[in-house]
C-alpha cells in the first residue's frame, strides 16, 4: 500500500503542473469573431495592414491567441508571427494584461470584459504567394497572415473580414461575400484562411467555362492586357474542362486566377487554394509556353490536395510541420494531370506531351536517386543535394507510369482517373484523408487486383531507376537516347537576365569566351529566356556536325557582345516518342491516356 501511497503521492505534482500547463495553452472559448484589416494609400506607403480581431470572451479565463506558421501549399515554416509590430488589446477602449506564451502566441487577460479587440499592424514587405506583400496601390495578403485562432479551441468557428480601403479599389477573395460592402464570411478557420485577397488597383474580369464562372485578377493594371489577356483566357478555357472530367464535378462555383508580374522575382510560381490560385512572375513567363502547365497545375490541386489529400495533413495543423510521404501525389500526381490537361484541352499536341515526359524523365536522371517518399518528407527542410523538389517531376512520371499499368491491366477498361473519382468520392466526401492502404488499394482494384507492392517497394519507396523500356511500349511508346548540344555553362536568373555562375573548362562557352558574370541573350539565334531553349536547340542543332559554327550573343557590363563558339555535344538526353512496332492494345492505351478515354 505505501509502495502505491508513494507512487500516486509522487505523481501527484506532475499531474498537476501538467493540467495547469495544459490549461494555460489552452484559450477560453470565444464567439462573435470578427476580423477588420484597413489599407489605405496611408499605411500602403509604409507596406503595412492594420489588423484588428474582435470576438467576445466567455468568463475570465485567459484567451490564448496563435498566429499560423506556415501557409498549406507552402511546405515550409514561415512564422508569420516575424510581421506583427505594435501588438495591442483593449476592451471598451482600455487596455487588457496580455504577454506572451511563445513566438507566435499571445495570452490576453480579459478581466470579466466581455467584447475584446486585439489590433496590430502587420509588415507587408515579402513577395511570396504565400507572404504578404504591398505597394503604394495594391496589397496582397493570406488569411494566415493576419487571422488569429484560439488555442486549443475547434476550428469550426464562423467569421467575418471586413477590408476597409479607398472606394475606388478592388478586393477581390474567394470567401463568401455578405449583403454589407466589402464583408466576407467562412464558416470555419480552415475555409477562412485559404481564401487570399488582393486589395487595390488591379484588372480583374470574367468569364463563364464549364458552366462555373472563373475570375482573373491581375497586378500591376496592364501588365496582362490584350492579345496577351485573351491568350491567357484561352488557355483557362481549355485546361478547366477536362480537369473536371477527371472528377466528373467542379467542387467550386466560382474559382480565381490571382496572378502578380513583378521584374523583382526571378521565375514562375503558383499557391493553390481551394478555389482560387496566387502566381508570381517574371515578366518573361507573361504569355510563355510555362504560363498554362502553372495555371493547369494548381486549378488541378482544388481537387487533388485541397480536397483529397493524405490523412496526415488532415485536418490542417498550422502550428507546426505536417510531413507527409505522399507529396509525390500531391504535388507530381497533379503535374501529370497539368500536362494531361494541356493535351487533352489543345493547349498542346501529342509531340507537346511527349516532350514534356522527356522533360522529366531527364531531370530526374540528372538528379541524386532518392526514393519519391523520402523526397515528400524531405521537403521540409529544403535539402541542398538537388533533391529537394524531385517530387514533382519524378511523381508525375510515376503517375505516367501507374496509368499506363492500370490500363494494361484492365484492357484498357480503367485508368489513373479512376483512382482520382473513387479516393475523391470516398475518402474527401467522408470527410478525411487517403491512407497509404487506401491509395494502393484503388490502385489494384482499378488495376483488375493486380498487386503493385513490388511496384512501391521498388520506385516509390525505393530509389531504383524507372523501367522505361519496358512501361513505355505498353502505352504505345519508347524512349531513345539523342545527342544534345551542350554550351558548358551553369547559369541562374535574376532580374537582370540569365546570369553565368560557371563556364567549363574545355567547352564551347570556353573556348567563345563567355566568362562568369556574363548575361546570356541567346544561343544560336535561340533567345536564352525562351521556355522551350532546350528544345528549340536540340530542334535546330541536333543534325549538325559537332565544330559547326554556334554565336553566343552576350551582355558584359553595358556592352552586348556576340562571340564566335562551335557546337559540341554532351551526354544525350531522353526523347519519348511513339513506337512505330507498337501493338493494337498499346495503341489503344496511348490513344486513351492522350484523350482521357478508356475501352476500345
Amino acid at each position: 500500500m505505501r509502495s502505491v501511497s508513494f507512487v500516486l503521492v509522487a505523481l501527484l505534482p506532475t499531474t498537476l503542473a501538467a493540467q495547469a500547463a495544459r490549461n494555460d495553452t489552452t484559450s477560453a472559448p470565444i464567439r462573435d469573431v470578427r476580423y477588420d484589416v484597413t489599407f489605405t494609400r496611408a499605411n500602403a506607403q509604409q507596406r503595412s495592414v492594420e489588423v484588428a480581431m474582435t470576438f467576445t470572451a466567455s468568463g475570465a479565463s485567459p484567451v490564448v491567441l496563435s498566429l499560423p506558421a506556415w501557409t498549406p501549399g507552402a511546405y515550409e515554416i514561415s512564422n508569420f508571427s516575424r510581421w506583427v509590430v505594435g501588438f495591442e488589446a483593449t476592451a471598451d477602449g482600455k487596455p487588457l494584461t496580455w504577454d506572451k506564451l511563445d513566438y507566435d502566441t499571445w495570452r490576453i487577460r480579459p478581466g470579466g470584459a466581455k467584447s475584446v479587440r486585439v489590433s496590430f499592424r502587420y509588415a507587408a514587405d515579402s513577395l511570396d504567394n504565400a507572404m504578404a506583400w504591398a505597394r503604394p496601390e495594391f496589397l496582397l495578403f493570406n488569411g494566415t497572415n493576419l487571422f488569429l485562432y484560439p488555442e486549443g479551441q475547434s476550428l469550426d468557428f464562423a467569421a467575418t473580414v471586413t477590408v476597409h480601403t479607398e472606394s475606388e479599389w478592388n478586393v477581390t477573395t474567394g470567401l463568401a461575400a455578405t449583403a454589407q460592402r466589402r464583408t466576407y464570411t467562412a464558416s470555419n478557420y480552415h475555409d477562412l484562411v485559404d481564401m487570399p485577397f488582393f486589395v487595390g488597383r488591379y484588372d480583374v474580369d470574367s468569364a463563364r467555362i464549364a458552366n462555373k464562372w472563373v475570375r482573373l485578377a491581375t497586378y500591376p493594371a496592364g501588365v496582362v492586357s490584350g492579345a496577351v489577356r485573351s491568350t491567357a483566357w484561352d488557355q483557362l478555357k481549355k485546361v478547366i474542362p477536362p480537369e473536371i472530367a477527371v472528377f466528373g464535378e467542379a467542387p467550386w462555383e466560382n474559382y480565381t486566377v490571382m496572378q502578380i508580374v513583378d521584374s523583382a522575382f526571378g521565375g514562375a510560381s503558383g499557391l493553390e487554394h481551394q478555389s482560387s490560385h496566387v502566381d508570381v512572375l517574371a515578366p518573361s513567363y507573361v504569355g510563355s509556353e510555362f504560363q498554362p502547365s502553372l495555371y493547369a497545375h494548381e486549378i488541378f490541386h482544388s481537387w487533388n490536395v485541397k480536397r483529397l489529400r493524405p490523412s496526415e495533413m488532415w485536418p490542417y495543423v498550422y502550428s507546426h510541420p505536417q510531413p507527409t510521404p505522399w507529396l509525390w501525389v500531391s504535388e507530381g500526381i497533379t503535374d501529370y494531370y497539368a500536362d494531361l490537361a494541356e493535351m487533352r484541352g489543345g493547349v498542346i499536341d501529342e509531340h507537346g506531351f511527349y516532350a514534356l515526359t522527356a522533360e522529366k524523365i531527364n531531370e530526374v536522371n540528372a538528379a541524386p536517386p532518392v526514393s519519391l517518399e523520402d523526397a515528400s518528407v524531405n521537403t521540409w527542410v529544403h535539402p541542398v543535394d538537388g533533391s529537394g523538389y524531385i517530387y514533382y517531376p519524378k511523381g508525375s512520371l510515376a503517375g505516367l507510369m501507374l496509368d499506363i499499368l492500370i490500363r494494361d491491366a484492365s484492357d484498357n477498361k480503367k485508368s489513373l482517373d479512376d483512382v482520382m473519382r473513387t479516393l475523391y468520392q470516398g475518402e474527401y466526401k467522408r470527410g478525411r484523408g487517403f491512407t497509404g492502404a487506401e491509395w494502393w488499394n484503388a490502385v489494384s482494384a482499378a488495376a483488375n487486383g493486380k498487386s503493385f507492392a513490388p511496384f512501391s517497394a521498388r520506385y516509390i519507396d525505393g530509389r531504383e531507376p524507372f523501367p522505361w523500356d519496358s512501361i513505355l511500349p505498353m502505352a504505345g511508346l519508347r524512349a531513345r537516347l539523342t545527342k544534345v548540344p551542350r554550351l558548358g555553362v551553369l547559369t541562374q536568373q535574376d532580374a537582370n537576365g540569365i546570369v553565368v555562375m560557371n563556364v567549363q573548362d574545355g567547352s564551347s562557352a570556353a573556348a567563345a569566351g563567355v566568362k562568369p558574370g556574363d548575361y546570356l541573350i541567346s544561343v544560336g539565334d535561340i533567345a536564352v529566356e525562351d521556355q522551350q531553349f532546350g528544345a528549340r536547340m536540340r530542334a535546330k542543332f541536333g543534325a549538325s556536325a559537332e565544330g559547326s559554327a554556334l554565336p553566343i550573343k552576350i551582355r558584359r557590363g553595358a556592352d552586348n557582345l556576340t562571340l564566335n563558339g562551335k557546337l559540341q555535344f554532351g551526354p544525350g538526353d531522353t526523347v519519348v516518342e511513339p513506337d512505330p512496332a507498337a501493338t493494337a492494345k498499346g495503341a489503344r492505351i496511348r490513344g486513351g491516356i492522350l484523350k482521357g478515354t478508356t475501352g476500345g
